[in-house]
Parts: structure tokens; sequence; C-alpha cells
């Protein structure tokens, strides 16, 4: 399955890169891709609690199953003014 991976903000500057299309095999959900590139954000592999996900553009659940051509976002706190 092929999914579509956004980062925002300080993962965002972290890891290097925005957006990224990732190949992976078999079924995953949220919390797994995040364990997929936590590495190389330089994080730990369980999602933390202040992360918010969006998929396909709608917060969504960590463990929502996921499909082929799917868009996840982690989005972290943001603040500014």
């Amino acid at each position: 399955m092929r999914l579509r991976v956004l980062l925002f903000a300080e993962l965002r500057e972290r890891a290097g890169w925005q957006e990224r299309w990732l190949e992976i095999t078999g079924t995953t959900t949220p919390l797994q891709l995040w364990s997929t590139i936590a590495s190389e954000l330089g994080a730990e592999s369980l999602l933390p609690e202040r992360i918010r996900i969006a998929v396909n553009q709608q917060f969504a659940n960590p463990t929502v199953g996921l499909t082929d051509g799917d868009e996840v976002a982690f989005l972290p706190p943001i603040s500014g003014g």
C-alpha cells in the first residue's frame, strides 16, 4: 500500500522533509506508521500524546486502519501569534 505522509512544524524541521510517499506492506495504522518514521525524527517509537493525527484531512484515532492512497498527517502543538 502507498501512503502520503505529511509532517508539520517541529516534526518537519527534525526530519528534514515535509511530504513523503511510503510503500507499506500489509495493513497498518497511523500508530504503526509513526513507529516506522520515528527514528528519522529522533523520536520515541511510541506516539507522544501531544501529536495529533489527521487521515485524509480529518482528525483520526491513531489506531484507525489505513488504506492505499491515504494521506496521514502528524501535527505537533503549534504556538505563535
